[in-house]
């Protein structure tokens, strides 16, 4: 479904390409809107695990407050996605926001773009926890203005 991840142009630190499979498409031969949302996961386990050296998703610390996506246009059978990922400004204590965007490739209109609300969680302790200090200072540098994306 996917190339490995890559760096992306600025602001947006992570890129990755997707292929649209038969099927996630519907009767209309339309991306199904559903397929957007596993995407997203892949891009933020690629964000996350590179800015918290974690590198195993097993490891990860995170939990899944909100999750959604605006649909701008309709994707074919077959087209291939540029999916990309970047935090949200401001970052909270225990909890920030990942945005990501997608677009026909090579330089295609956007054809949808994403948001999850994401709270650092202690499994063990089944509480929220605070963002760590080192993954913190990683995501400041990424950091986009949600109101650029339509958020």
């Amino acid at each position: 479904m996917a190339e490995t991840a890559a760096p992306s142009v600025d602001p947006w630190p992570v890129r990755r390409t997707f292929y649209v499979p038969y099927h996630d498409v519907d009767v209309l031969n339309h991306l199904n809107h559903a397929a957007y949302f596993p995407m997203m996961e892949t891009l933020r386990c690629d964000y996350y695990l590179a800015r918290s050296g974690l590198g195993d998703p097993a490891r990860l610390d995170i939990i899944i407050a909100e999750a959604t996506c605006r649909y701008l246009a309709p994707v074919p059978y077959g087209a291939e996605l540029v999916g990309e990922v970047a935090p949200a400004r401001p970052l909270g204590r225990t909890s920030f926001s990942l945005l990501y965007r997608f677009r026909r490739a090579p330089d295609g209109p956007t054809t949808a773009r994403g948001r999850t609300v994401i709270v650092t969680y202690d499994y063990a302790a089944n509480a929220k926890k605070a963002i760590r200090p080192d993954v913190r200072a990683a995501m400041d540098a990424d950091l986009v203005d949600p109101a650029s994306e339509g958020w």
